[in-house]
């Protein structure tokens, strides 16, 4: 705790300063207004040079209309004005002679835009699929045709350089361990809860992605692959508004998702209610060989598999919510969500031993059942001051979140000589209930300080609580008895306590922004012993330093083309469930095995992007982990067991390129390609790992808007042989499509879809690095789906607003 008071200590040492400088009250306000008098809400307001139009600001404006500039130098500037439904604005020079002076323009009145100028500003609204700022790429969700009736995990998958797997494993330009947030708020989920979470939040609720390769101070240092920010909708036009989008997909089996969005504001008071229901039913085709050899690499014997599993979920989701600005310096807002999910496997499988001679040996036939339940709820409570001078703000959200899981396991095996005769028979019964307790409080401040300095600062506390049993009995020749070796209890507590500095400025044609953050972290973990196994615990505190760095320029005044460069140091911890050090089988030849002694991984990482026209950004990176954890294999006779492990050290070398082009009014093209160098060197095992070679992705989105509200797209994916420690991922080809009309007026709309039309997505490859073995798998899904999806939206227009973020950072994503 000496640390963790240190810590804070150095932190109100550092902030008290911002208070104590002279701040800069250069601004340029305005009122925008229709012919009526009434404001005009969310126009978009540029802010740019009188002399050569360079632009320098951009503002919103607000529920009455208003806008500021603040912190400006002196000299002559100009202001644009568009909105939705009103004719273009372009202002008079605007001189500002000294600095502190400030300029109250006269009321802005906007007239109606004609038939003709209505088509312009439509197309000049229209959001693009993704733009890029100087810390992250952001994905417009509506931006994509394909996206509507999808839901959060799909949306991803379409997202430049996200991949998702069958299992829903997420990984950024080919590396696991990224971090999700919903809102700023983490997820703290990870594996198959945080893939049925995601399926659950329709796209329909989803405003933009924010992908973060390198995210700033702010954000916890969690996620050494990077950090992926799902902003979803907020109303804020007055009155009544909803948005219900069911929809239907069929592919071997059948799958349904639906979403229904409702939002009340009135006056001071905003009230938002989101509910979610998803059904889905899939299967999987696993085909897994291993060989065996002696010493002198002569054969031993070959172990070969077939499983079929059937697979049911069902989960729903809820968020209610409501904010009320007390006045306009001060608001505060409470959301509270809920999420349930059933699944069930059944798990038929058959395994054959075949001896040195490749003549049959043995057979084990396997009827398991797996049945999980998951029930997740949470509450946020949020307060936002804003000062009187502008661009000052103080945040300070609590937030409490609680899960709790549980699994029942039931293997039966039946094992057959080679003349189909019985060696034996036995019964396997699992009870795995999992209870988790997480408690957040986080503070942010904002303070723009002289010569257009932006300054930031927060502290952060977080406390996970989780406790975990395991329970297995095994039942031979009618008598059942406690399997000591699988049951476990194991009890784990971390406390991270973090703060952060972060400053940016704009001169001219450069931008800089820099970041530092340090976390205290302190852990505790307890295995129960029983009959079998003594007692266990381990504990471990340390301190750690993350900076971050930012530097753009602009090449040229109208900012054609920009140069970026950025730098972030990061920390992967285990995820809870990597620390517990429970045996779960698959079947009676494949085992997931815990890791209580896992060290976090330390990831430095460097980029260089070039950005042209805000259109084609190609970008050159290094990545360096030093103990980066991955799945390893380790073998002991036939079995195979799977645990998280440090890979000693890891490194990436990569160029991608993110294009964006129109080659006809009506097309617009999006693609990404990712070509990458990787190594791996560790000992694992007793055996040396010392792996490397290139890595290759790319994907492609094309829209097409064919007119009268027909509008139509074209996606396709490709990953090469994809090297990562001890496995080579198969390639794969993928191509999708979809098409959409709007009906009700343009209010709804009708798509219907397909996913994988050839049938192309297989998952497959090897196993390397295995002592006298060699293993390889295939792994065909459901993946070749067909759907249709109906969209409405009721009441006024959506306008979206920007949310306050959530205490609750990276530490629900480990779970």
């Amino acid at each position: 705790m000496k640390k963790c008071y240190g810590l804070l200590l150095v932190f109100s040492m550092a902030i008290v300063p911002f208070c104590l400088l002279a701040q800069s009250k250069t601004s340029i306000n305005g009122v925008v207004q229709d012919k009526n008098k009434k404001p005009v809400v969310a126009a978009t307001i540029n802010l740019v040079k009188a002399t050569d139009s360079v632009l320098v600001k951009v503002a919103v404006t607000t529920d009455n209309g208003s806008f500021v500039f603040d912190n400006l130098k002196p000299g002559s500037y100009r202001i644009t004005i568009t909105a939705v439904g009103f004719a273009p604005y372009s202002g008079e020079a605007i001189n500002v002679a000294a600095e502190g002076e400030v300029r109250n323009l006269p009321l802005i009145e906007l007239s109606v835009a004609d038939a003709g100028q209505l088509n312009a500003v439509t197309v000049t609204a229209r959001k693009p699929f993704v733009e890029r700022k100087i810390d992250r790429t952001v994905v417009n969700v509506d931006a994509l045709i394909s996206n509507a009736g999808t839901n959060a995990l799909e949306v991803l998958d379409k997202s430049p350089g996200i991949l998702v797997d069958q299992d829903g494993n997420v990984s950024m330009n080919g590396k696991s361990g990224v971090v999700i947030f919903i809102d700023d708020k983490p997820t703290y989920l990870s594996g198959a809860d945080l893939a049925s979470y995601l399926r659950s939040l329709p796209s329909g609720t989803l405003e933009s992605i924010e992908i973060m390769t390198n995210p700033p101070a702010k954000y916890d240092a969690a996620g050494n692959a990077g950090v992926i920010n799902i902003k979803t909708k907020k109303l804020k036009q007055k009155g009544f508004n909803g948005n219900i989008a069911p929809g239907y997909m069929q592919g071997a089996y059948p799958k349904s998702n639906n979403s229904l969005n409702l939002n009340f504001r009135n006056n001071a008071f905003n009230y938002f209610a989101n509910v979610g229901y998803n059904y889905s039913e899939n299967f999987s085709d696993l085909l897994i060989q291993r060989r065996y050899v002696n010493d002198d690499g002569s054969p031993h014997s070959l172990f070969s598999q077939n499983t079929w599993i059937k697979r049911q979920d069902r989960s729903g989701s809820l968020r209610l919510g409501v904010d009320y600005s007390m006045d306009k310096a001060n608001s505060i807002g409470l959301m509270v969500n809920g999420t349930t999910r059933k699944g069930e496997s059944a798990i038929d499988n058959n395994s054959y031993l075949y001896d040195g001679r490749n003549e049959l040996d043995s057979l084990i036939t396997a009827d398991n059942m797996d049945k999980r339940t998951f029930g997740r709820g949470s509450a946020g409570l949020n307060f936002r001051h804003k000062y009187k001078q502008t661009g000052r703000e103080l945040g300070v959200d609590l937030d409490y979140i609680y899960n709790e899981s549980n699994a029942d396991q039931f293997y039966r095996n039946a094992s057959y000589r080679a003349d189909n005769t019985v060696k034996g028979k036995d019964d396997l019964t699992g009870k795995l209930p999992s209870y988790i307790n997480i408690y957040s409080f986080k503070a942010d401040y904002s303070h723009p300080l002289s010569n257009g300095i932006k300054a930031e600062a927060g502290v952060k506390g977080s406390l996970i609580e989780t406790n975990n049993i395991a329970v297995y009995d095994v039942t031979v020749g009618g008598t059942t008895r406690p399997d000591y070796d699988k049951t476990n209890h194991f009890t784990y507590r971390e406390n991270i306590n973090a703060a952060y500095l972060n400053f940016s400025k704009e001169w001219g044609r450069i931008s800089v922004q820099a970041g530092l953050r340090g976390e205290n972290t302190i852990m505790r973990g307890h295995q129960l012993g029983n009959v079998m196994k003594p007692d266990s615990a381990f504990k471990r505190d340390y301190v750690n330093l993350f900076p971050t760095f930012y530097l753009s320029y602009k090449l040229d005044s109208a900012a054609k083309h920009q140069l970026v460069f950025s730098y972030g140091k990061r920390i992967q911890r285990p995820n809870f469930g990597n620390l517990n050090p429970f045996i779960s089988p698959l079947d009676k030849f494949t085992f997931y095995v815990g890791n209580p002694f896992l060290q976090p991984t330390i990831a430095h990482e460097i980029e260089v992007s070039h950005i042209y026209d805000n259109k084609i950004t190609t970008k050159l990176g290094y990545e360096y982990y030093d103990g980066d954890i991955n799945e390893t294999i380790e073998l002991q006779g036939h079995q195979y067991y799977s645990r998280p492990a440090n890979v000693g050290k890891s490194q990436y070398l990569s160029l991608s390129v993110n294009a964006s082009i129109e080659p006809a009014p009506w097309v617009t093209i999006n693609w990404f390609g990712l070509a990458q160098h990787v190594s791996f060197k560790a000992d694992l095992y007793n055996n040396k790992l010392d792996t490397s070679g290139i890595n290759f992705i790319t994907n492609f989105n094309s829209q097409f808007r064919l007119g009268k509200g027909w509008t139509a797209e074209l996606l396709g994916l490709f990953r090469s042989d994809f090297i990562t420690t001890q496995f080579v991922l198969g390639d794969f080809w993928t191509l999708s499509g979809a098409i959409q009309k709007k009906v009700l007026k343009g209010k709804g709309s009708v798509k219907l879809s397909i996913q994988d039309i050839f049938f192309t997505r297989l998952n497959y490859g090897k196993i390397n690095n295995l002592h006298n073995a060699k293993g390889n798998y295939r792994n065909q899904g459901d993946t070749r789906v067909v759907g249709i999806n109906f969209t409405w939206n009721f009441g006024k227009t959506f306008e979206t607003r920007k949310r306050s973020n959530g205490s609750a950072e990276s530490e629900t994503q480990r779970i």
